[in-house]
C-alpha cells in the first residue's frame, strides 16, 4: 500500500508542467514606426529649408555644414592653436539662444559662463558636437535643427516642440584633463 501511495504522488508530480507563455494577441506592423518616419523627414525638410534661406539672406557669412547634420559659422576663429576638447576637459564657454526667427529665448548675460565637462554630464546634442570643433577665444553661430536642440520635449521651460535653435557660443578656455 505504501508504495502505491509514494508511486501515485510521484506520478502526479513528475505529470505537472509549468504554464507556457501566452503569444501575444496583436502583432504590430511596423506602421506607426513608418508615419513617424514620415513626420520627421518631413519636419527635418522643413526646418532645413528654414535653415537654408537664413543663410541665403546672409551671403555674407561663409557657413560650414557639419557632418553631425547642423550648420555654423565663425565670427572669431583660431587658425594657430590646434587645442580642441574631448572626453573629461572642461570647457568654460558662454552662448545665448535664438529661435530662428531672431528671437532671443536665453540671453548670454541671463545664462552667464558655464563649465561643462566633455562628454560627462548633460547638455543638448548639437552644442555637445559644436563644442568639439572650436577652439578657445573662438566664436561661433551654430543653427541647430530641432533635432540637433531639444527635439520633441523641449526644454521644459522656454523652448517648446520641435523648434530649431540659433545658438551663438564662445569658448573661453578648455582645460585639458589630467592623466591619473
Amino acid at each position: 500500500m505504501k508504495y502505491i501511495i509514494l508511486l501515485l504522488i510521484s506520478i502526479t508530480f513528475s505529470s505537472c508542467k509549468t504554464p507556457e507563455a501566452r503569444k501575444p494577441e496583436s502583432v504590430q506592423s511596423g506602421s506607426f514606426y513608418k508615419e513617424s518616419a514620415a513626420r520627421s523627414k518631413k519636419l527635418n525638410a522643413k526646418e532645413s529649408g528654414k535653415i537654408e534661406a537664413i543663410m541665403s539672406q546672409n551671403p555674407e557669412y561663409d557657413y560650414v555644414a557639419s557632418n553631425s547634420g547642423f550648420w555654423y559659422r565663425y565670427h572669431t576663429k583660431v587658425e594657430i592653436d590646434t587645442t580642441t576638447a574631448s572626453f573629461g576637459d572642461v570647457i568654460d564657454f558662454n552662448y545665448n539662444v535664438k529661435d530662428l526667427d531672431g528671437n532671443t529665448i536665453y540671453s548670454e548675460e541671463e545664462l552667464g559662463a558655464q563649465q561643462y565637462v566633455m562628454d560627462k554630464q548633460e547638455i543638448f546634442t548639437g552644442l555637445r558636437e559644436g563644442l568639439k570643433l572650436m577652439k578657445p577665444t573662438e566664436t561661433v553661430t551654430f543653427l541647430f535643427p530641432s533635432q540637433k536642440a531639444y527635439g520633441y520635449y523641449g526644454d521644459k521651460n522656454r523652448i517648446g516642440t520641435n523648434i530649431p535653435l540659433i545658438v551663438k557660443v564662445t569658448i573661453n578656455n578648455i582645460t585639458q584633463k589630467t592623466s591619473n
